[in-house]
């Protein structure tokens, strides 16, 4: 009965369960509703909810939606669907809902309900208001737990231990379950291991996603130049299971994959001893790999990315182990075409796309001594001028850092600094309204070189 549970039956479940006494499947369907009330609050049983299991409901810190906003619309719905009944209830309603949390484009959209013509309710909106304006929230409302749609998925990596002497290849896959929102700009993410791989852990690897399944590549499973892999799994989150796939034709790390017109392309990386310039793809039809156009000069550390339907290749490292600012579009057929260099040269960075402009962050950079050093400074790049504009800066050095971009925010997680080898635990989160980094909590388990993925998680592996 608990795998039978979705949106429109879980409040008739916890109604029986309720009736007949069966705490256990009382608790999951009660989790779900948590978890899912968005989608449960849009059903037609939801508003015939009695107004103490709504209560419960929403005190409860376990109640995860995508904004506030969503809990205020909910709550208005309830009301509405029995005004005369339940307008009684606005006041006590409306103080479970988090206010300062809401931006003001969301508080524009409770401002302009008709609701607040009601002579009744015009002090409550005022309290309402000056709760917004405040910003200040009292204990039981300084934060509520937001549940993207999609999740983060951390996938393999490195991580060194404090003595600097012992170190530990990570095969397992974490998700983000959940965002905690705090009032101002102070966040923490809920991490739960998702699964394991098939094979040994790996580090330096690559990741894509196509049609909602994930695919691993490559990578180092030990520190030795014989640990070199080619090979390819691909996970499937509705079956939670694993398939063994072709191994690529060439072992690669420090390279890069996108998915264009349906196909993979692993691009560039290192081959001990050296740094490699082939490209080769994958056809899930074929079920097999194929060489294209190879890149002008061998790459690694390299980073890249599709916009409007071309593959954008930034930065890295050439034969010669030196950072480069390069920027090129990478044609299969063709090659390259080369672009604006960036400000900076960089490499073990991170590239994400963002409202028609590409953001690079992370990695490091050269000094005058062509030592490596972190780089702090990020830029972003417009495809139509063809030109750089520098952007906020990081507080810490992200070197071989994860990177993902969930609801329109660039999320970069992990890494360590070149300079002292520490790590860094921090996950920051740009985002392009407010042109600001936001700490967003800590990575879980290993986090050097670590790949990063946005995946659709059915709602039995996150309850």
């Amino acid at each position: 009965m608990q795998r039978e549970i979705n949106p429109y039956f879980c409040l008739d479940v916890a109604s029986f369960a309720e009736a007949y006494a069966l705490a256990e499947l009382l608790d999951v369907s009660h989790d779900y509703v948590l978890r899912q009330f968005q989608n449960v609050a849009s059903t037609s049983k939801f508003k015939d909810l009695p107004a103490a299991q709504l209560l419960r409901y929403l005190h409860s810190h376990s109640l995860c939606v995508s904004s506030e906003l969503v809990v205020f619309k909910a709550v208005v719905a309830w009301i509405q669907a029995k005004p005369k009944k339940r307008i009684e209830l606005t006041k006590e309603l409306m103080k479970t809902i988090h206010f300062p949390l809401m931006t003001y484009k969301e508080f524009k959209e409770v401002q302009s309900l008709k609701m607040w013509s009601d002579h009744g309710l015009e002090e409550l909106y005022e309290v309402i208001f000056e709760d917004f304006c405040g910003n200040e929230a009292g204990p039981q409302s300084q934060y509520r737990t937001y549940l993207p749609k999609e999740s983060l998925v951390v996938i393999g990596g490195d991580q060194t231990f404090d003595d600097l002497g012992s170190r530990r290849i990570s095969r397992e896959l974490w998700f983000a379950n959940s965002i905690r929102q705090h009032t101002g700009i102070r966040k923490a993410t809920e991490w739960r291991r998702l699964v394991e791989m098939p094979d040994q852990g790996r580090f330096r690897h690559e990741v894509a996603v196509l049609k909602g399944e994930l695919y691993v590549f490559g990578g180092k499973k030990y520190y030795e130049s014989q640990n070199l892999l080619y090979s390819m799994f691909r996970y499937d989150p509705l079956q939670n299971s694993w398939n063994i796939l072709p191994e690529m034709q060439e072992k690669r790390c420090s390279f890069s994959t996108v998915v264009l017109d349906g196909k993979i392309y692993a691009i560039g990386g290192h081959c001990d001893p050296n740094n490699i310039e082939s490209v080769e793809r994958y056809c899930p039809f074929a079920n097999s790999w194929s060489y294209t156009t190879p890149l002008d000069l061998p790459l690694s550390a390299h980073a890249a990315n599709i916009l409007h339907g071309q593959i954008f290749v930034s930065g890295g490292l050439n034969d010669g182990f030196q950072c480069l600012a390069s920027m090129f579009v990478y044609h299969p057929q063709t090659g390259s075409t080369y672009l604006a260099n960036m400000v900076n040269c960089r490499a073990q960075h991170r590239m994400e796309v963002l409202g028609g402009r590409i953001y690079v962050a992370g990695g490091i950079t050269m000094g005058e001594s062509q030592a490596p050093l972190d780089l702090l400074a990020c830029e972003s790049y417009d495809p139509m001028a063809d030109c750089w504009t520098v952007f906020s800066s990081l507080s810490v050095p992200h070197v071989g850092a994860g990177s993902a971009v969930l609801e329109g925010k660039f999320y970069l997680l992990g890494g360590y600094s070149q300079e002292d080898y520490s790590d860094t635990l921090i996950i920051h989160r740009y985002d392009p309204a407010t042109q600001r980094w936001e700490n967003t909590g800590k990575t879980p388990g290993p986090n050097n070189d670590i790949r990063v993925s946005v995946l659709s998680l059915p709602p039995h592996l996150r309850l």
